[in-house]
């Protein structure tokens, strides 16, 4: 069995990830002081499980990270695999190399791995006792190890030469076993303190257990009384469980009668209410007739109302003219009258009598012009009254319309 390969990533001053391949036999590292080489063993014994930062050089264990320099910055966790060949079978597995790797973080948490499995420290430690490369073994000697060895208790130096004889194991293994034998009599002290209380707790047991007897034979004849007045009671659940699945059937065959009533309802309800919209489209159509008809009345009776008015104008304009014809015929009565009785008078008023001559042929002419425009007047009133007559006869086929739409509505 000899250490294989070791791989160191951010322990210490080893920023960059490293591997170290070693061969069977004797290899040195050989380097400047301060180049690392004392970190490359302190590194194989952290993997192995040194729980002291002091033995590792440095006051706390967060200091085996890589705390960063002028052009790398610091990491946040420290990881060492170390390889073993285990050909020879010297450590207790079946693998023929062995793996071990330990990381640990800034946060303070640890992670162990044998082949790349999870394990315990503890799985480590007893993976390596008596074989004198423990955290505790003779095999890693660091710089003045040899004189503190020396120098100690021969206590101190006896645990050198038990590792090396190979009997920590069993050295561990009997004080685990001192210590489970005085748990075991610790447990055991205890259960006779139990036993010691039980004892004095019989006697009332023992009377809890007649009660309990007791009441257990009493609760089977309660039982069995239950039983009896639930069969009894089955049977009368059952004779109303008949009677109401007949009563349910009538029901049921009730129900299916009013149900097909209700579709035959429900299938004429659809029918009138086909009925009723065609009814009702129907009416909308009619009002709106009517509705069309009364707005054509009310434009007919406004044209009317403005053909009378014209009508009113023309009777007045004829009024003033009758009057004024009457007013002439009265002046040429008087000026008739005026000539018989200045009839003696002709020949001294001749060039009077021209005068009037000339204002009654101008007056003549005049009469004439007005003659034509009454008559004028009067074609255009005829003209008027049968438009008149013919609105009339319009409105009166209109209301007779509406009153007939108003009938139709009435009957719908």
């Amino acid at each position: 069995m000899y250490l294989k390969q070791i791989e160191v990533h951010g322990f210490k001053s080893f920023a960059e990830k490293i591997e170290l391949n070693l061969a069977n036999g004797i290899n040195a590292v050989v380097g400047p002081n301060g180049s690392g080489k004392s970190n490359i063993s302190d590194a194989i014994r952290w993997v192995l499980g040194e729980q002291s930062a002091k033995t590792l050089r440095g006051s706390k264990m967060e200091d085996i990270i890589f705390a960063g320099s002028e052009k790398k910055k610091a990491l946040g966790f420290a990881e060492v695999s170390i390889s073993i060949d285990n050909a020879d079978k010297k450590l207790p597995v079946d693998f023929t190399e062995i793996n071990i790797t330990r990381r640990m973080y800034r946060s303070g948490e640890s992670e162990y791995y044998i082949n790349k499995t999870a394990c315990r420290l503890k799985d480590i430690y007893e993976l390596f006792m008596d074989t004198g490369i423990g955290r505790d073994g003779y095999s890693i000697i660091g710089q003045g190890r040899i004189d503190e060895i020396l120098s100690n208790k021969s206590e101190d130096r006896r645990q050198i030469f038990e590792e090396a004889a190979g009997i920590v194991k069993f050295k561990a293994r009997k004080l685990e076993a001192e210590k489970k034998l005085e748990n075991t009599k610790q447990n055991i002290t205890r259960v006779m303190d139990i036993i010691e209380e039980i004892g004095t707790q019989l006697e009332p047991m023992r009377e809890q257990a007649e009660v309990a007897k007791r009441y257990r034979g009493i609760l089977q004849e309660l039982k069995g009384i239950e039983i009896n007045l639930i069969l009894g009671n089955i049977d009368k659940f059952k004779a109303k469980l008949d009677s109401i699945k007949k009563e349910s059937e009538g029901i049921q065959s009730y129900i299916e009668e009013k149900s097909n009533h209700k579709l035959k309802l429900d299938e004429n309800q659809k029918e009138l209410k086909n009925s009723l919209n065609e009814l009702e489209r129907n009416l909308e159509a009619l009002q709106q007739e009517a509705h069309q008809l009364e707005n054509s009345m009310q434009q007919k009776e406004g044209e009317y109302n403005v053909i009378q008015e014209k009508k009113n104008n023309i009777e007045n304009s004829f009024s003033r003219l009758r009057q004024r014809k009457r007013e002439l015929e009265q002046e040429c009565k008087k000026s008739q009258d005026s000539i018989v009785e200045n009839s003696s008078n002709i020949e001294m008023l001749g060039v009077q009598l021209d005068q009037l001559r000339e204002s009654i042929e101008q007056k003549s002419s005049q009469h004439e012009d007005y003659y034509s425009s009454i008559s004028v007047k009067e074609t255009e009133l005829d003209n008027m009254q049968q438009q008149y007559i013919s609105l009339i006869n319009t409105q009166s086929e209109i209301k007779s319309k509406i009153n007939s739409s108003y009938s139709f509505i009435e009957n719908i």
